[in-house]
């Protein structure tokens, strides 16, 4: 059997007239799309478009959920208390599902964005907060974590399916773990040099980390940024050179799905 991998996207985040992304463009790329559900980005309007054109596509649509903090693109870190989050979950997947039905899609599976994404991934108090929102909406989505994470084993434990999940245009150190972004190197951007590091993943279960060592990264979905530069280039490579080595792109959720 041929091996298969997820790719997905953070779509949706285009706010009124100001734009973010291509959307439309990344669509026909992607197997899986994050999209925004209007707390860290994405107006009601731009969300149920960018649904509509998920449905045309085929392309299975997940909840980004994220902080309240639209000025901040939802990169901000915030000490939230736990009810007050679990409620903004809920909030957040419920809004996206209505929006969803309208569409003539559903909601799969809820990824969290920036900030909350990264604090959940070791953050016991906050990630139980984010497992129970989910829990109380829809016990059968799939929750998007970082490989290698506490989280995993947090939502494992919980009941919740999990699909980890590596970065395409991120650097990682040999424990595993993803290179600050304060420090340089940390995020990639030669859609080369991104596409056979992807391949590399996929292949040997792995890829070299910034010390120059082998480190192995067990992902069921690859993250190709749909907001930085060249993002779509990248994308595309990825794409290109998954699909000429005969690796198959399919979601790990919905139909057809892995999860």
């Amino acid at each position: 059997m041929n091996k298969q991998i997820d790719l997905n996207s953070d779509l949706g985040e285009s706010f009124g007239q100001w734009k973010m992304g291509n959307d439309e463009a990344m669509l026909s790329i992607v197997s899986s799309a994050n999209i925004a559900c209007g707390f860290h980005a994405g107006s009601p309007d731009g969300i149920l478009q960018t649904l509509i054109a998920a449905q045309k596509q085929g392309v299975t649509v997940g909840a980004h959920v994220g902080y309240p903090d639209l000025v901040g693109f939802g990169r901000r870190n915030m000490d939230i208390a736990s009810n007050e989050l679990t409620a903004d979950v809920i909030y957040q997947i419920g809004a996206l599902k209505g929006l969803a039905t309208a569409a003539g899609t559903q909601v799969e599976y809820v990824k969290p964005h920036g900030a909350l994404y990264n604090t959940i991934a070791h953050d016991k108090r906050q990630a139980m907060a984010v497992i129970d929102g989910i829990l109380a909406i829809d016990n059968s989505l799939t929750l998007v974590a970082l490989a290698g994470s506490p989280l995993i084993g947090w939502a494992k434990e919980s009941g919740l399916k999990v699909v980890a999940e590596a970065f395409a245009d991120r650097a990682y150190n040999s424990d595993g773990t993803l290179v600050s972004r304060k420090l340089a190197g940390s995020v990639l951007h030669d859609p080369e040099l991104v596409a056979k590091r992807m391949l590399q993943l996929v292949n040997e279960g792995g890829v070299v980390a910034i010390d120059g060592k082998f480190t192995p990264i067990e992902a069921g979905s690859i993250c190709v940024h749909g907001d930085s530069p060249g993002a779509l280039e990248m994308a595309k490579k990825v794409r290109e050179l998954f699909e000429l080595q005969g690796i198959g792109i399919r979601p790990f959720a919905g139909k057809g799905g892995q999860a």
